[in-house]
């Protein structure tokens, strides 16, 4: 069959005006499938230039294709199965700064430049006392974007617009803070201080879309499909967000939402990383141990598990979302989205891989509800406690059919404290390096997770949970 080039589709004739870091499947499942959509729309015209953070990456494929892909997206959107492929032509070209560090200097000078994406991951956005000016490249992330924007500084053009979108509490400040640093370490002028401060803009962003990446599975049904081979389509969920701390006039020069995409311009992030953090994520990381000890395997079967799923929903209804800032109905109106994307025939979603160190999730998304329901409501969330206590038995070694993944210490903690069953509760709560800080000291969690405990070892978790729903 065919490798898909211009050939079959022909480029997106515009000028370049984003820069992006980062040629993996969500940028070019999210960043630049937005980017076509106003571009198809006619509502902006613009196309990318991706500059590859790591020395090795999907350049060289890319140009291949002609820089050219396929997004296919697969879900259920309102009840209804989406199965759409779209091919995405606003690449313009691939830049490797490993091999093409002047070519990547060159970019700077671009006229048309006004937006900066980023995913370099969560280890991407980090200062290295090594990198230094005189390097081509540098190894940071930062670096290269300061080495990049003195270039643009010095050549007199107008500043630009920079949105991260790795996963890390506020990442476009932190992105500005090495920036600076590494102003001050490289002994650059104060003018170009200046002009970062005066003509560049950092907006904090969140993202949320589900991108799975390459279909092996099912890729040569979809060359067939296709009528083309393409070696990086991106497979991707129907549903998107993007959360950006910025002022309302950015919609006028990147109309994201006039396109209809689900992007909220806000002066507050805040509210809607908790949602995203406490509502997506949270269920998920309190269904495994519920799930798994229930014996089903993935989300999807959750979902239809009528136990199951009402535990979950009673979780999020009751426990969670009375605990958020936002406006009730718009948490609802979130979790029913949840709720579908968790029905997502297409995703077959391991519960055993999302249990990939769900102590340390069980802290970040779930800990915080359980302590602010302490506080508001002087009583326990039953449901998190359960999770909670289902979880302390996922670790415990004797489930020889679910395999545990975590970090070393954290499972050596689990197998001593359970050498002695009758006090590995209390042993496991009080222990700080696994939840931050001493949990026994909350008002009857100790006694109330010990006692699900034993009962989920002497009735399983289904009739727990039967006993709990009433």
């Amino acid at each position: 069959m065919e490798r898909l080039t211009k050939k079959q589709f022909p480029k997106n004739q515009a000028a370049i005006t984003c820069l992006q870091f980062g040629e993996g499947n969500f940028m070019r499942g999210f960043v630049d499938w937005q980017l076509q959509q106003l571009n198809n729309q006619g509502l902006y015209q613009g196309n990318v230039a991706i500059v590859q953070p790591l020395a090795h990456g999907l350049s060289e494929k890319l140009a291949e294709q002609d820089q050219l892909y396929t997004v296919l997206l697969q879900g259920l959107v309102d009840g209804q199965v989406i199965d759409t492929t779209e091919p995405i032509t606003v690449i313009e070209r691939t830049i490797n700064p490993y091999e093409q560090w002047q070519e990547f200097l060159a970019l700077a000078e671009i006229d048309e430049l006004a937006f900066v994406f980023s995913n370099t991951t969560e280890a991407g956005i980090t200062y290295h006392d090594a990198d230094a000016h005189i390097d081509t490249p540098p190894t940071s992330f930062p670096a290269k974007l300061t080495a990049f924007l003195y270039h643009r500084f010095k050549m007199n053009k107008k500043g630009l617009t920079i949105i991260p979108c790795e996963l890390i509490d506020r990442n476009a400040e932190l992105l500005k803070k090495f920036v600076l640093q590494y102003a001050q370490s490289w002994e650059l002028e104060t003018g170009f201080v200046d002009w970062l401060h005066q003509e560049n803009h950092f907006y904090c962003s969140l993202v949320d879309r589900i991108v799975p990446g390459f279909p092996k599975d099912d890729i040569n049904e979809l060359h067939q499909r296709l009528g083309y081979d393409d070696q990086l389509l991106v497979k991707a969920e129907p549903f998107m967000l993007w959360v950006i701390e910025a002022p309302e006039e950015l919609n006028e020069r990147l109309p994201l939402k006039k396109a209809g995409l689900n992007v909220v311009l806000t002066d507050d992030l805040t509210p809607y990383r908790e949602r995203k953090v406490h509502l997506l994520n949270g269920p998920h990381t309190a269904m495994v141990p519920l799930g798994l000890l229930a014996g089903v395997t993935t989300v999807e079967e959750v979902m239809k598990d009528p136990l199951l799923s009402s535990s979950i929903d009673t979780l999020v209804t009751h426990e969670l979302i009375p605990m958020l800032q936002l406006p009730e109905e718009e948490l609802l109106a979130y979790a029913r989205q949840i709720n579908e994307r968790f029905l997502n025939p297409f995703a077959n979603h391991q519960l055993q891989s999302i249990a990939l160190n769900s102590v340390a999730k069980f802290q970040t998304r779930l800990l915080p509800i359980l302590k602010k329901y302490i506080e508001k409501k002087e009583d326990l969330p039953p449901y998190l406690t359960v999770s909670l206590a289902a979880l302390m038995l996922l670790y415990r070694s004797d489930h020889t059919n679910i395999q545990v993944n975590d970090e070393p210490e954290v499972l050596s903690r689990f197998t001593e404290a359970w050498a002695d069953p009758q006090t590995a509760v209390l042993h496991l709560l009080k222990n700080p390096s696994l939840w931050g800080e001493d949990l026994s000291v909350l008002p009857n969690l100790t006694e109330a997770v010990s006692s699900y405990v034993t009962q989920i070892d002497q009735k399983g978790i289904r009739n727990v949970l039967q006993e709990l729903k009433g």
